[in-house]
């Protein structure tokens, strides 16, 4: 397992201007094979109903403060709230259903990429797989749910953002979708 950084280039409160960035980007990238990875903290019973109806094999665990259990144990994850979810390997049109049934809940929505392609224009080379990664953060402006806001930040990955070459991407993909690289940048586990 390798790390990624996340940059963020778009930070908004309107999370339909999060989600066309999303889609500008995903037709940028080679999504032949790509597939989309959830985790998020579920607070409501609504909102669990909502992704249980969505995805009935929902892999989650009890989060701090909450009973304990796991969707391993075959535990009621309505028992446990509040909960962390950790479900991956989807197809990506399951994102913005997912999207849309976390109400205010936090999420990050990882999308795992074929590649990003080559911009000649821009001195950029094709990305494989390995760092092709895009994450929108819902209701958060992290990855990981520890800055809950009432907005929504675009990340994309790439191997190293201090690397020139690397945040040349980064400003190239953010100038696409209207957004600017700030430098706030995370490492993400792959």
């Amino acid at each position: 397992m390798s790390n990624s950084d996340a940059a963020a280039i778009l930070t908004t409160p309107d999370l339909g201007e999060a989600l066309r960035a999303v889609r500008t980007l995903l037709d940028i990238a080679d999504t032949v094979n790509s597939e989309v990875d959830f985790e998020a903290v579920i607070r409501s019973p609504e909102v669990l109903a909502r992704l249980l109806g969505l995805l009935p094999g929902l892999k989650w665990s009890s989060s701090p403060g909450g009973a304990h259990g796991s969707s391993d144990a075959g535990d009621d994850p309505a028992r446990c709230l509040p909960i962390r979810v950790f479900d991956w390997c989807h197809p990506l049109d399951l994102a913005e259903p997912f999207i849309a049934a976390l109400g205010s809940d936090p999420a990050a929505v990882r999308f795992d990429l074929d590649a990003w392609p080559e911009v000649p224009a821009a001195g950029l080379e094709r990305v494989s797989q390995k760092y092709a990664y895009l994450t929108l953060s819902v209701n958060s402006r992290d990855l990981f749910q520890d800055e809950l806001f009432g907005d929504h930040t675009v990340h994309v990955h790439v191997k190293n953002a201090a690397w020139p070459a690397h945040t040349a991407r980064i400003h190239w993909l953010a100038e696409q979708v209207g957004g600017a690289f700030t430098g706030r940048v995370e490492s993400a586990l792959l």
